[in-house]
């Protein structure tokens, strides 16, 4: 019984953390896929003009399907990474010059696991955020899939800018997984007093406390987000491509999207178009994703194998 129990405290960790970032979640899709309606507005902006011209429920248009996908990615993701670094721990050296390092390549690995297994929902997701009042092709979750694997190629065009968001959650999930555990471990280590709570069920009889753990989750994620977001960006203008004919072009593959997208825009306005929102999104949705996971855990007294 306990396996479940732990894949469902991360997959309640995953819907937390998207449902709190949800609007921001849809104003980056829209300036990153540079929106007719929004390109030329900025995060703030954006929003208003969202709940002002649609609706406040707007701000959440695609998070059922993202809530559909995010419970098994969640789950997938934190549960392979338990495993990995279990049985990675015991194959890398320890006297590699990056110390932790098993932990980099178990959430990437991690991270690859949950994104194949739900890409097709996260283009779903993507296709009706990005859809405006008034501009409706897609009515649902069911017929936005059936409407897509018809009309534009089957299963291949589900999973269209898959490559990029491959290459991207390398980085992301190595990254965000490696910093969130040498922060925990550095705040154990140096400043227990100010940062950890005594837990005696736990290993070592020490957790961070929360506040730790939302400063330990936050640093992770930016530093993720900014090793991986022009591949995020090109994922974006890839799943969307076939929504109008003229940015069809960006559906042509990752070396042609990239590329053109930087012919056209340039590096800040193009590959790191909505940066700054991924901060205000990242930075929050890591750290209560992480927060979550753990209080979860420290809840229900479960032992998962990881070294707090």
């Amino acid at each position: 019984m306990t396996l479940p129990i732990i894949e469902n405290c991360r997959g309640v960790a995953g819907m937390c953390s998207k449902t709190t970032v949800a609007p921001l979640d849809r104003i980056k899709i829209l300036l990153q896929a540079h929106s007719t309606h929004y390109k030329h507005l900025g995060v703030f902006t954006g929003l208003r003009h969202i709940v002002r011209k649609e609706s406040f429920l707007a701000l959440y248009k695609g998070n059922g399907a993202q809530m559909v996908r995010i419970f098994p990615y969640a789950a997938i993701q934190f549960t392979s990474f338990e495993i990995y670094k279990k049985y990675l721990g015991a194959i890398i050296p320890s006297t590699l010059m990056i110390k932790h390092s098993d932990k980099f390549v178990a959430g990437a690995a991690a991270g690859v696991s949950a994104v194949f297994l739900t890409y097709p929902l996260d283009t779903i997701r993507a296709r009706l955020a990005f859809q405006v009042a008034g501009e409706h092709r897609y009515t649902g979750i069911a017929h936005t899939a059936v409407t897509i694997f018809k009309s534009e190629g089957g299963i291949r065009a589900l999973y269209r800018g898959f490559v990029p968001t491959l290459m991207g959650m390398v980085p992301y999930a190595g990254f965000s997984f490696y910093c969130f555990e040498m922060m925990k471990f550095m705040c154990m280590k140096y400043s227990p007093a100010y940062t950890c709570k005594k837990f005696e069920k736990n290993t070592g009889g020490l957790v961070l406390n929360i506040p730790a753990k939302l400063l330990c989750g936050g640093f992770a994620g930016a530093v993720a987000q900014s090793f991986s977001y022009p591949l995020d960006v090109t994922r974006r203008r890839m799943q969307l491509a076939m929504m109008n004919p003229e940015t069809a072009k960006f559906g042509m593959g990752m070396v042609s999207t990239l590329s053109l997208i930087y012919r056209e825009n340039g590096i800040v306005r193009g590959l790191y178009r909505g940066m700054s929102i991924n901060y205000l999104r990242a930075c929050p949705m890591v750290a209560v994703s992480f927060s979550t996971y753990e209080l979860l855990k420290q809840s229900l007294s479960l032992d998962t194998g990881m070294k707090l």
